[in-house]
């Protein structure tokens, strides 16, 4: 509890030492770093009693998979590279993350994350043994941390299906994608301009001859377009209206599909999705689904909420001191996020109580 209100009222970093000056007497810096580093409680059972508890309150419509960057001075906290940073334009020393989020378009929360770790942190058995890394945590690539993050929650937690939607541009969107159709987990992608896709929409029998890219294949299909109206994850009360059209496609052939006997390789057939402002140049974002059977419109409004979980990311999470760890502990970074996310959730939930009362 000291913990947690400490994430979410001391004002600056959330250090330890910042929670305990702010707890007084009540708690010493001593007792919560080891609450937080040394201690043994299982931060996996809070994050799935808080993924559970999100799902009674707050009516996810998705999980969202989405990338943390996370700027470190030093070397020595766990999982620290020196990394080019595309977003940042610089070569800085970060830890990177990937949370998955309950996300609807009231409300989005963390509720799992995965802490990337190199070859370099892996294979040096001295930097292991100080973070008291486990045995079983392998090195992997940050697209493989995404995968291996998404079916953590997506398979393992016994939680309804709902689609994934994740950022796939600067990722090789295809292994996700495959990886997510092999063991049927719907999903919805941003994807490049440039993806080769091969088309599979009837109505466009001049480009189902061969592979073209998104972009080539909605620049062909504008007859197709439709408005699409939905709300600003920036405002709750501010419309807006989209250009969005939609086209049957598959991944082309050369892109290994699921081994045989997976589950899941009888599947191919994909919706893209072009979509941009009226009046401007379009489209200005693509996207590709396999949830094939749900209305454009919906279809739309899920891929709105990697914004959603964007812009609260800035507004909500770094406020509760989601990127505040500092430590050499790996246990200890994945029990500062886990109570990290709680306090986000309580304050996204506050929020969203906050906006109920005054429209009342």
């Amino acid at each position: 509890m000291q913990y947690l209100q400490g994430l979410l009222e001391v004002e600056g970093r959330k250090s330890i030492r910042n929670i305990a000056t702010a707890a007084n007497a009540q708690a010493n810096e001593q007792s919560l770093h080891h609450f937080i580093n040394s201690s043994t409680w299982d931060w996996r059972t809070v994050r799935r009693a808080l993924a559970e508890y999100l799902l009674r309150t707050a009516s996810p419509q998705a999980w969202v998979a989405c990338p943390m960057v996370i700027p470190i001075t030093g070397s020595h906290t766990v999982g620290v590279d020196r990394r080019f940073v595309p977003a940042l334009g610089q070569t800085l020393n970060v830890q990177q993350a990937i949370g998955v989020w309950s996300a609807s378009d009231q409300l989005s929360s963390p509720i799992s994350w995965r802490l990337h770790l190199s070859q370099a942190w892996l294979r040096d058995a001295s930097r292991r043994n100080r973070a008291a890394i486990p045995d079983h945590v392998p090195a992997e690539s940050l697209v493989d941390c995404t995968i291996a993050a998404i079916l953590d929650v997506a398979q393992n937690w016994n939680l309804p299906v709902r689609p994934v939607v994740f950022d796939g541009c600067d990722a090789d969107a295809v292994k996700i994608i495959r990886r997510l159709e092999a063991v049927r987990v719907p999903m919805l992608a941003r994807i490049s301009g440039n993806m080769p896709l091969s088309v599979a929409e009837p109505s466009l029998v001049g480009l189902i001859a061969q592979p073209l890219t998104a972009s080539q294949i909605l620049a062909g299909s504008r007859d197709l377009r439709r408005l699409v109206a939905w709300t600003d994850e920036h405002s709750e009360t501010v419309k807006r209206t989209s250009v969005v059209s939609a086209v049957r496609v598959r991944i082309p052939a050369r892109y290994p599909r699921p081994r045989h006997g997976e589950r899941g390789a009888g599947r191919g057939e994909m919706i893209l999705i072009g979509a941009g402002v009226p009046g401007r140049r379009w489209p200005t974002e693509y996207w590709l689904t396999d949830v094939v059977d749900a209305p454009l419109s919906t279809l739309f409004r899920l891929s709105r909420l990697l914004d959603r979980v964007e812009r609260d990311t800035t507004e909500i999470g770094d406020q509760v001191g989601i990127r505040d760890f500092r430590g050499r502990s790996f246990d200890g970074w994945h029990r500062h996020v886990t109570l990290a996310s709680s306090a986000h959730a309580i304050a996204a939930l506050s929020r969203r109580a906050e906006r109920a009362s005054c429209v009342s």
